[in-house]
């Protein structure tokens, strides 16, 4: 049964998922990195924009979290790399960060794994979900300030996404836990400030109060 998002809940939905995508010019970068999550979409966009000619190599960053470790037994970026290899990616291009729990860790060991491989990165395009491209960004400008970063994602209306993943209830709460993620973490130095529009705030306060709380800190 397709999974489509309520006619009361779709414009405060849709206001986050707005605020998320940095609508960033894709341009030919030194090298992807690819963030784990449950969304093999991330992969999928990874290995797109290599044949593209975006990047010449990709990292793929992450080990498990509660919800991606049935999904993705192995860990999220040895996954990664086995679907980028189903798509065509060779396997000299790809670079495994198979211990990263958090953003920040991806952030930082896919630096020190490019940093022990000799590879000098002064531009990244990030690779995530389409609605962690701000919380990417802004943890990237904090622990890695020198890089150009560029974010990118599979290029989904929000209504495809959400049927790609099949689970209107938890996209909502991802979408939900990412945008309070933006204040809390530049209030703890984990990431850099960004400013939330008084409609996205009000989106925000209304879809808490409607039960979706699961991926609240």
């Amino acid at each position: 049964m397709p999974q489509t998002l309520p006619d009361d809940l779709r414009d405060d939905v849709q206001a986050l998922w707005d605020y998320h995508d940095m609508r960033h010019e894709l341009r030919p970068a030194d090298v992807g990195v690819g963030l784990g999550s449950h969304d093999l979409g991330v992969a999928t966009c990874a290995a797109e924009l290599f044949h593209a000619g975006m990047f010449p190599r990709v990292v793929f960053t992450g080990a498990n979290a509660p919800t991606t470790v049935d999904r993705f037994p192995r860990g999220e970026a040895v996954h990664y790399r086995e679907h980028a290899l189903e798509l065509g990616a060779p396997d000299d291009a790809i670079l495994v960060e198979p211990k990263a729990r958090n953003t920040g860790e991806n952030i930082t060991l896919a630096r020190a794994l490019l940093k022990s491989r000799d590879v000098e990165a002064e531009s990244v395009v990030l690779i995530s979900r389409p609605y962690q491209q701000r919380r990417a960004y802004a943890t990237c400008k904090k622990l890695w300030p020198e890089v150009d970063v560029i974010c990118a994602s599979r290029p989904l209306p929000l209504d495809d996404y959400v049927e790609s993943i099949g689970d209107v209830d938890r996209v909502i709460n991802m979408l939900v836990g990412d945008t309070q993620r933006i204040t809390v973490y530049a209030e703890h130095g984990f990431a850099i400030r960004q400013e939330i529009p008084s409609r996205v705030a009000e989106a925000y306060d209304r879809l808490v109060q409607a039960g979706f709380r699961e991926r609240l800190l």
